[in-house]
Parts: structure tokens; C-alpha cells; sequence
């Protein structure tokens, strides 16, 4: 891919992002999160998966071949799925302590960690999974962050992946694209676990571990939030 297929991808996540804030804004605020989604997958849909079968794979969007036109392995969508999935907590058990005492150094709060349940675990969990990981993911580490790499190289090898600026534009783009739907300076920050699913991205060769661990990240950050009584 060229400089121009560079500049054709950056105006295509510029757009999407644009419309993505517009949705967040304009939509109900009970049905934003699936309309951001839905244009994410759509944005997906547009720049990858209705093109050429071969290009499934090559931007990690198979998801165990359920992506791809031929027919469903479920073998393979199950193996796919567990090795993903061991990834994601493998990770999860390196970072999330990490995490933990962070977000008490930052937040502060005033009184020990009690668990407080959602409200429903399903809509936790697949709201997570389906809404937010998999369209995220999908768009910035499968395509953005694939085709930057096509257009840029990927020459660096950082534990087992190689990355290039692809990793470091996409995870720019991810979290310019939070600041702007929730305008604090906090929302920022996501830059930083963007890196990490790129890179599982990149070390993986799919998108699958990257949803599970950034729908875990998102179901413990929510946890922590209602336990230290900073969120309902």
C-alpha cells in the first residue's frame, strides 16, 4: 500500500470517527453505545469484509472463520475461541493488578472495595463483547491498524510481534475518538491499553484475544467503579 493508501485509510477513520461522535451525541443515550457500535461495524464492513474473502484473514477479522464465506468449522471457531480467550488471561493476570493500583492512586477513594453486582451479568458481559470490544477492535486493530501497517511496514519485533506506526496511529485514533465522545481528560488514557490489544493483535495475527481482553478490561474497570461507589 502506498502513501495514498495511508491518507485513504487516516480519512476513512477521520470520517468514522466523526460519525461516531455525531451518533453518541445525537442518539438516546440509552441506545448510543449500540449505534456507535453498529457504525463501527459498518465502517468495518465497508473498508474489508465486503471485499475479497482473502482480506478477512489478512486484517484478523476470521474470528475462527466465522467471518469468512466458507463454511463454519465449529473445531475451529472453538479452539480459535480458547486460545484467544488464554491470551486475554494471561494478560489480564499480568495487568489488571497493575490496573488496580492505579486506579486507586488516580482515584482515590474513600472507603475499601465491596462488591456490588450489576444489574444484569448478561447485559454486562454481551453488552461488553458485542457492543463495545468486538466493533472497536475490528475497526481499529483489525483494519486501521492492519492497513497503516500494509502502507507504513511493520519492521519492529516487540516480544514475539512485529508492529510498526500502525500501532502507535491507531492507538492515537482510539483515543482522540473517546475524548471526543466524553470531552475528559481522563478518556485520554485508553491510548495506553490500545497499544496492548494492538500488539496482542499483532502477536496473535487476529483481533480475538483483544476483544476478550478489552471487554474484561471494561467489565473490571466498571466493577472497581461500583465497588469503590465512584460509578451506579
Amino acid at each position: 500500500m502506498s502513501i495514498t493508501g495511508a491518507k485513504r485509510v487516516l480519512v476513512a477513520a477521520v470520517i468514522t470517527t466523526a460519525v461516531v461522535t455525531g451518533l453518541s451525541y445525537a442518539l438516546p443515550e440509552r441506545y448510543a453505545a449500540t449505534g456507535v457500535g453498529l457504525a463501527f461495524l459498518a465502517a468495518t464492513w465497508l473498508m474489508v469484509l465486503r471485499g475479497e474473502d482473502a482480506l478477512v484473514p489478512h486484517f484478523g477479522l476470521s474470528l475462527g472463520g466465522l467471518l469468512e464465506a466458507k463454511a463454519i468449522d465449529p473445531r475451529r471457531v472453538a479452539t480459535d475461541g480458547l486460545k484467544a480467550l488464554a491470551w486475554a488471561c494471561g494478560i489480564a493476570a499480568v495487568v489488571f493488578p497493575l490496573f488496580w493500583f492505579g486506579y486507586r492512586f488516580w482515584w482515590k477513594p474513600v472507603h475499601l472495595f465491596a462488591w456490588v453486582p450489576p444489574v444484569s451479568y448478561s447485559d454486562e458481559i454481551l453488552g461488553q463483547i458485542l457492543v463495545i470490544a468486538l466493533p472497536e477492535e475490528a475497526f481499529y486493530r483489525g483494519y486501521v491498524q492492519t492497513a497503516l501497517d500494509d502502507a507504513w511496514g511493520a519492521k519492529l519485533k516487540i516480544l514475539g510481534a512485529k508492529v510498526g506506526w500502525g500501532l502507535v496511529a491507531s492507538a492515537v485514533l482510539f483515543g482522540i475518538g473517546h475524548f471526543l465522545t466524553e470531552p475528559r481528560p481522563e478518556r485520554l488514557a485508553v491510548f495506553f491499553p490500545a497499544l496492548l490489544f494492538g500488539w496482542l493483535r499483532a502477536r496473535t495475527g487476529g483481533v480475538g484475544a483483544g476483544i476478550a481482553l478489552h471487554a474484561m478490561a471494561n467489565i473490571f474497570s466498571a466493577t472497581l467503579g461500583r465497588g469503590y461507589g465512584l460509578m451506579h
